[in-house]
């Protein structure tokens, strides 16, 4: 499913929703709307050339919201989304309903709103946690309130979850979900959002991936691309991914500590839960810096083409420690450096190995 943009909300989505469902023929693509008729038959408009078309329909349902931003009363929410999920069905098979600020909202009238919802013909109720409030085990129980009261055993309604990052639990409160009976994710590349973002679809589709065990379902997503997917992303919105961003960040597979490169040298296993591959990434990075081991340095000079006896690695490797505690980042240039210089001062014969 990709939702594709908010269509009444400027020409530009307008456009955009058209374009992707123009070009993606084997995939869900909805339009993001309110719950008005003007909303509701712009994103029918912009659907029209969608073999697979969604209308995502939407009303806060907190307190909060309804006194001070919609100035609506309880029983004319419940009407708006009655009559928006309604019109909506005249358009689109598929119609996904949401509340938003769920998680804000008093459970008792969020399940009768998403009753409504149903009734009206909306397969797919969204719970989000518009302002990333919530924490795991609270948001886990609303998930599963929601599916004994209000969509029980029918198998024609999924639940779906919209998690907000601003306490950085967007990720944990989704898994969550999933655990409670949530079928749906919606996530974003990289986790880009609003404030602090959203739920970033990497760390969701790993999670899955590697915690099989616990979580036993499949996504369809092939891992290989995310890394590229991710970089291409950060190039398109001028945007650039954090270091330590975990699964696609510079350094989710770096390592630096001399105990964790011996370990990763031996088998990538030891301080890796996935492979850099599997992900797309070439390959994991020995990073040589002043906790490196002399493993890492023995298998660094050997891909560079050196093949040092252990008196000449226990020489180097004193040199290195030495230049590591004065340098941030260490060079290969350095690393030859650190056995041809010696050979002017000594006579001393180092080998190059037939890989060079």
């Amino acid at each position: 499913v990709i939702e594709a943009g908010f269509p009444i909300a400027s020409d530009g989505d307008f456009a955009a929703v058209q374009a992707v469902a123009a070009e993606c023929r084997e995939v869900t693509v909805a339009a993001l709307c309110r719950t008005s008729e003007q909303d509701v038959r712009r994103a029918a408009e912009a659907l029209r050339g969608a073999v697979h078309p969604r209308i995502h329909t939407f009303v806060a349902t907190s307190d909060i919201h309804l006194e001070y931003k919609l100035r609506k009363t309880r029983a004319e929410v419940v009407e708006m989304t009655r009559q928006a999920v309604r019109l909506a069905r005249t358009f689109a098979r598929e119609v996904e309903f949401s509340a938003e600020d769920a998680t804000r909202s008093d459970v008792d009238y969020l399940c009768e709103v998403f009753a409504a919802a149903v009734t009206e013909g909306a397969t797919i109720l969204n719970v989000p946690d518009t302002v990333g409030y919530t924490l795991p085990a609270e948001f886990s129980q609303l998930v599963r309130t929601v599916r004994e009261r209000v969509v029980r055993d029918r198998d024609d309604v999924t639940i779906s979850v919209h998690c907000h990052n601003d306490l950085g639990l967007a990720v944990a409160n989704s898994l969550a979900a999933i655990e409670a009976g949530a079928r749906q994710i919606e996530c974003t590349v990289n986790g880009i959002g609003e404030r602090a973002g959203n739920t970033s679809l990497e760390e969701v589709v790993m999670a899955m991936n590697v915690r099989g065990d616990r979580l036993p379902f499949e996504t369809r997503i092939d891992t290989r691309e995310i890394y590229s997917t991710s970089q291409a992303v950060s190039q398109i919105i001028g945007f650039g991914v954090q270091p330590n961003k975990a699964i696609v960040g510079r350094n989710a597979f770096a390592h630096e500590a001399g105990i964790h490169q011996h370990g990763v040298i031996s088998n990538p296993l030891c301080y890796e839960i996935m492979t850099p591959e599997a992900v797309g990434v070439p390959a994991n990075e020995l990073v040589l810096g002043k906790h490196s081991g002399r493993h890492a340095l023995a298998l660094r000079y050997q891909e560079l083409g050196y093949a040092l006896t252990a008196a000449e690695l226990d020489a180097a490797y004193h040199r290195f420690t030495e230049v590591a505690d004065r340098k941030k980042r260490i060079y290969d240039q350095d690393l030859i450096s650190l056995i041809v210089a010696p050979i002017a001062a000594d006579g001393e014969q180092w080998t190059r190995s037939a890989a060079a």
